[in-house]
């Protein structure tokens, strides 16, 4: 029986700390479809947070490529009143962790591409 307990109790422990982290990321960004965020490409800033080598294989068009780890580095290149577009392969961890740093550092309008570069129906390039 108590063994059920304790499973219970770490259930709704992560059942809470996914809900937390879900309400932090909507505090810091909107996470929009494909026709949303291409809409959105001319006016902000679309930052490609992949290694180089899979940004170098294939990106969105006009993407410039910030990898996650060399973020805090390159903030000098990022403008806070522009909108900052971000994407990944797919919605991960790294577009969630960089919108909730970036959202930290005073930039106030972030989106986020809904299922990344590999569910993109947009203009790409790729070598």
């Amino acid at each position: 029986m108590n063994t059920l307990y304790i499973l219970l109790a770490m259930l709704a422990i992560l059942a809470v700390w996914f809900g937390f982290n879900y309400w932090r990321l909507k505090q810091a960004a909107t996470v929009l479809d494909n026709a949303e965020f291409a809409e959105k490409i001319f006016t902000g800033q679309l930052i490609d947070l992949r290694d180089p080598n899979d940004y170098r294989r294939k990106h969105i068009m006009g993407a410039r490529n910030i990898p996650y780890e060399q973020l805090k580095q390159s903030l000098g290149a990022l403008r806070k009143d522009k909108a900052v577009l971000l994407y990944e392969n797919d919605r991960g961890q790294r577009v969630t962790r960089a919108a909730l740093f970036l959202k930290k550092q005073g930039y106030n309008e972030i989106y986020i591409l809904s299922y990344g570069l590999n569910a993109w129906d947009g203009k790409v390039k790729s070598n």
